[in-house]
């Protein structure tokens, strides 16, 4: 008997799971929050150079840009004593006396910490701190879920994550809001890995794109809910605050979580993961089919998952066989483009000219038709089919922002929620499709290295935006070729469509093996070719 007809007894579609869809997804509406604050928390409202104390006393002028608006950087230089020609004056300087602000919408670390001209890039660097966090996350706490369980690290980064982002409200200074912002980082990354993980272990097959999906959904509502917090509480620490204190809420609610099943097992806890089933079987209405598990049964019919526990495995075992240097390369290529992708276009909705509020809500938007068409594809046409088609298509959106010129707002504006919509198709599919290839042995040291990629990409996104200082065509030439790259690669990994979880190494070697074989012929040609003692190749079950 294998784990899923384990799950098939006790319910694999009761109460039980619909209470453990929510008890997971509900932090997620926060972590959407998270990765998308600096939207509004270090927003870039308008400004130009504060005058010097005594300007009052002379001629001041700011001067004008191309556009015919005041130079946000630059001032005249003003000389009131000079015995100078009129025209010396003209001469512009940097702001030496600090900037003034348009606060009237909102504030934000750029008002309060000076973020702009020659700091501009403090604000890219923030977020990517932010970024840098999750990457160290990912590496950190992959192992040690695998050591200490999911459970502990799930509950350990509700708490961490509370207390981070309830810190960076208070931070006195810019260094130590970007301390307490990694931690932040580093807490979401344990989060992502064990609600992955968890969220898929308790149904049956053909229901874990459904579930993965629905928890995806709960990400699609944090954003509709970010700016309506962000217009509600225009001061950036209490928009800090308010979306950090529920995860204490959460780390309460977490206890009620069961641990994963697959993973006492393969540590030795098969007596806890009996007692787990028979709860889950009362649970969902079934305690007959709960009382008829024994100890003995289920160390009979897990006897593969037990003695798996007894090989040691590490990072190397992603590229021990050539099937899963494959599936690590190319998992590794798609997981990079799309958090690089994705974040190029959701931090940078101030550029398209838009309400950002009303835009942001737009970009929340898109993911709702968007994850219900990646849902009927991934359990209609595949995975790896799926993957493709929305990175190669997120990579002509980006692209094709290049030619479009600036003031056709509405067409980039089109072209961007597009592409973002296919972006978060992609990292729902991913999150899917990355459990179901790694076999147990190494699926959480495959997921974590999945999402270091992630967030590398992710990380490396708001550095490369930099770089529209010399052209403005190379940041979403770069975001854009590099979304080709990975849906290209993403075609090349084995489909997991209606097939179980793998266990083992050698389970990936046999899915690659049997989807080598030639196709079978028609049965009429098969007659005519094949030998007199030969047997027949049997037929569907008459039953």
């Amino acid at each position: 008997m294998t784990f899923a007809e384990l799950v098939d007894r006790v319910g694999s579609k009761g109460p039980f799971q619909f209470l453990h869809t929510v008890l997971l997804g509900l932090p997620i509406l926060g972590m959407a929050n998270h990765n998308l604050l600096q939207i509004f928390t270090a927003s870039t409202p308008s400004h130009h150079c504060r005058p010097p104390p005594n300007a009052s006393a002379g001629p001041w002028v700011l001067p004008t840009g191309l556009n015919g608006k005041p130079e946000t950087c630059l001032r005249f230089v003003y000389l009131p004593n000079a015995s100078l020609p009129n025209d010396t004056w003209r001469a512009t300087e940097p702001c030496l006396d600090g900037w003034i602000y348009n606060i009237s919408d909102r504030d934000s670390i750029v008002t309060e910490w000076d973020l702009v001209c020659s700091s501009n890039k403090l604000k890219e660097m923030a977020q990517s701190v932010f970024m840098a966090g999750i990457l160290i996350g990912g590496l950190v706490l992959g192992a040690l879920s695998d050591r200490f369980g999911r459970k502990p690290i799930l509950i350990s980064s509700y708490l961490l994550l509370g207390a981070s982002g309830s810190g960076a409200a208070f931070s006195p200074a810019f260094s130590i809001y970007t301390v307490f912002r990694f931690l932040c980082g580093f807490s979401i990354s344990g989060i992502t890995l064990s609600t992955t993980i968890l969220n898929v272990e308790w149904v049956s097959t053909r229901f874990r794109a459904i579930k993965s999906i629905a928890v995806g959904y709960f990400y699609t509502i944090g954003q509709f809910i970010l700016p309506g917090l962000a217009y509600a509480l225009p001061q950036w620490r209490w928009l800090q605050l308010t979306v950090s204190i529920p995860f204490f809420a959460f780390f309460l609610l977490s206890w009620w979580l069961p641990e994963s099943i697959r993973w006492m097992v393969l540590s030795g806890r098969s007596s806890e993961a009996l007692k787990t089933l028979r709860q889950v079987a009362v649970f969902n209405g079934k305690k007959e089919e709960g009382e008829k598990l024994s100890l003995e049964e289920l160390k009979l019919n897990l006897q593969k998952e037990i003695s798996l526990a007894k090989a040691k495995h590490s990072m190397a075992d992603l590229f021990r066989t050539p099937v899963l240097r494959r599936v690590t390369l190319c998992l590794s290529l798609a997981w990079f483009s799309t958090g690089f992708a994705y974040y190029s276009l959701a931090m940078g909705v101030e550029e398209f000219g838009v309400n950002l509020y009303l835009l942001q809500l737009i970009f929340g938007g898109v993911d709702v038709p968007a994850k219900f068409i990646t849902m009927v594809s991934i359990s209609y046409l595949g995975r790896h089919i799926t993957e493709g088609i929305v990175l190669l298509l997120a990579g002509g959106c980006i692209l094709a922002l290049i030619f479009v010129p600036l003031d056709l707002l509405t067409l980039r504006t089109v072209l961007a929620v597009f592409g973002k919509g296919c972006l978060s198709g992609s990292f729902s599919c991913l999150f899917l499709y990355t459990s179901e290839l790694y076999p147990t042995v190494i699926r959480q040291t495959g997921m974590g290295a999945s999402n270091v990629w992630a967030r590398v990409g992710s990380m490396t996104a708001p550095l490369v935006k930099i770089t529209g200082e010399l052209q403005f065509f190379i940041p979403n030439l770069i975001f854009g070729t590099v979304a080709l790259l990975g849906g290209s690669a993403a075609l090349f990994l084995p489909e997991t469509l209606n097939r179980p979880l793998p266990e083992t190494i050698e389970d990936i070697e046999v899915w690659s093996l049997r989807a080598k074989e030639p196709k079978p012929e028609p049965e009429a040609e098969k007659s005519s070719q094949r030998l007199p003692l030969q047997p027949r190749e049997p037929g569907p079950d008459p039953s």
